[in-house]
C-alpha cells in the first residue's frame, strides 16, 4: 500500500548530498533530514573512504535521459553521460566493500528555475524537490540494495516499486526519453 512519507528511521545516519543550496539537492536534503539522518555536503570520493571505514554505505548521483540524447547541449549531455557512467565503475570499484552506488533520473521537478518558467512547463506530472529524497530514505532499507548498484533507475519507478508517494500524496508517472 502506497505511503505518503517514507516509513524510514535514519537516526544515526549521514546523509552527505552534493548540491544541496538549490533545487533537487536541496529537496533530497531536507527530506533525508525530516527521516532522522544528519545531512551534509560532501564528494563521493572523500564519503567512499569513511564507508569503507563502516564496511557499508550508499552513494546516489542525479542524471537524466539527456545523457543519452543529442539536443541537449554537448556541455549537458556529456555531464550527464559521465554520471551514469562513473556510476556504474564506482559500484564495480566499491562492491567488495558493500558500498551501492546508483544514478537516479529525476521526471520534472518544481525546482526555483522550473516554477519561474512554469507557463512552459506542463507540471501536472511535476516532482516537488524533496521526492528524490524521500525515494532514497526508502532506498537505504532495501534488503536487495546491492543487487541494484551499478544500476540507473527513473526515480518515479523507484517510487512505484517502494510504495512512496510525493509530498502533495501523488504519485508521479515516470517519464521515458521520448517524454523530456
Amino acid at each position: 500500500m502506497p505511503i505518503s512519507k517514507p516509513a524510514t528511521n535514519l537516526k544515526n545516519k549521514v546523509a552527505l548530498v552534493t548540491g544541496a543550496s538549490r533545487g533537487i539537492g536541496k529537496g533530497t536534503a531536507i527530506a533525508l533530514a525530516k527521516e532522522g539522518a544528519t545531512a551534509g555536503y560532501n564528494a563521493s570520493r572523500i564519503a567512499s573512504n569513511h564507508m569503507i571505514k563502516q564496511g557499508s554505505g550508499l552513494i546516489v548521483n542525479f542524471s537524466f535521459w539527456a545523457s543519452q540524447q543529442n539536443d541537449k547541449g554537448v556541455a549537458y549531455g556529456v555531464a550527464k553521460a559521465a554520471t551514469d557512467r562513473m556510476t556504474q565503475i564506482m559500484a564495480h570499484e566499491l562492491l567488495k566493500h558493500h558500498i551501492a552506488v546508483v544514478c537516479l533520473y529525476p521526471g520534472i521537478v518544481r525546482t526555483e528555475a522550473v516554477l519561474k518558467a512554469a507557463d512552459h512547463f506542463d507540471l501536472s506530472n511535476s516532482e516537488s524537490t524533496e521526492f528524490m529524497g524521500r525515494i532514497i530514505s526508502k532506498l537505504t532499507t532495501d534488503p536487495e540494495l546491492m543487487k541494484k548498484s551499478g544500476k540507473i533507475f527513473i526515480g518515479a519507478r523507484l517510487a512505484m516499486e517502494y510504495g512512496v508517494l510525493d509530498t502533495d500524496g501523488r504519485q508521479p508517472r515516470p517519464l521515458g526519453i521520448d517524454e523530456v
